[in-house]
């Protein structure tokens, strides 16, 4: 037995892939083993950048490049990463802040009435 040089999980002898990772075993290249890529996920730099300027839509955007990221072995996993995290904070904020002016709206109306 041997062990796969990616993931470390144990192969037979004989193996041309690695069951556990799918990854080609002594430099024989499957044609179905997904293989990394240089270039950056176009969703992934859309998604940071937009996490900016419209967080609702950043985040999505970002959330959906982080999954494509991680299956198609692309580039941009930690743009996507930081698009969620200003996206999700830049929502919190936002909805914070209708509550906030809601509460004080309500406020006011309610003491104006009585």
């Amino acid at each position: 037995m041997k062990y796969c040089a990616h993931c470390g999980a144990e192969i037979y002898d004989e193996a041309a892939i690695c069951t556990k990772c799918g990854c080609a075993v002594d430099g024989i290249r499957s044609p179905y083993v997904n293989s990394p890529s240089n270039n950056y996920n176009t969703l992934a730099i859309v998604g940071f950048v937009l996490s900016f300027f419209s967080a609702v839509i950043g985040l999505v955007l970002s959330i959906i490049a982080y999954k494509q990221v991680k299956n198609s072995g692309e580039r941009g996993r930690e743009l996507a990463i930081a698009g969620i995290i200003i996206g999700a904070i830049e929502t919190a904020i936002i909805v914070l802040y209708v509550v906030i002016i809601v509460g004080i709206y309500l406020t006011v109306l309610f003491s104006v009435v009585a």
